[in-house]
């Protein structure tokens, strides 16, 4: 149902304007009524945006349940490409949305409060792990502030290369470049941080289905 209302959203912000769409409009293009419309969202604007709540909550999972011996840039990009598939699983969507967003002050200002939610996290996590280590405050609040940089910088390469399922797996490995670039302990081998990402998604694929 929330996929639903987020279609009818896009779709309908797309085709008559943000402003001209209400709620009555989005909900009934998604064949409920307006009470249901707001289990799931506070206000139209929550309706073009991907479930943020849930990417914040999948980070702080990656981070809580991480190994201690696993590298601290492996952690880093397993908890950035959990948050991929709020995107990249809709591709149709995610194309309607970019372009709302640069079109719509309103949206644009919604998301750049977000990007800001979860630098937040990723520098508060880190700092955490970073307490023995020289200048660890500024090391999470730089490595935080690159993680969620790239992560848009990849998602805006997808998009501009046509947003197509077949671009996904090079937006993900685009972002797994920035590795190179944190000021942590030694960036792992990038091989090594791809398997250990395809066995974690083929893990959360066995606990989802």
């Amino acid at each position: 149902m929330r996929r639903d209302l987020v279609t009818a959203a896009v779709d309908l912000f797309t085709a008559q304007g943000y402003d001209d769409t209400t709620v009555d409009d989005i909900a009934a293009a998604a064949g409920v009524g307006r009470r249901t419309f707001f289990r799931y969202f506070k206000g139209k604007e929550d309706a073009v945006s991907p479930d943020h709540e849930r990417g914040l909550a999948r980070i702080a999972e990656v981070f809580a349940t991480a190994h201690p011996t696993e590298p601290l840039v492996s952690v880093v990009l397993r908890a950035g490409e959990t948050v991929f598939d709020l995107y990249l699983s809709d591709p149709e969507t995610a194309r309607k949305r970019f372009a709302l967003v640069h079109e719509v002050p309103a949206l644009r200002d919604r998301e750049a409060a977000m990007v800001h939610r979860y630098r937040r996290l990723f520098t508060k996590e880190l700092a955490a792990r970073l307490t023995d280590v020289d200048d660890g405050d500024l090391r999470a609040a730089v490595t935080g502030a690159a993680v969620v940089a790239a992560h848009n910088q990849a998602l805006r390469r997808w998009l501009a290369d046509g947003g197509t399922s077949d671009g996904t797996e090079a937006c993900r490995a685009y972002f797994r470049r920035v590795a190179a670039m944190l000021p942590l302990e030694q960036a792992p081998d990038l091989e090594q941080v791809a398997r250990r990402l395809e066995r974690a998604a083929r893990s959360l694929e066995r606990r989802t289905n």
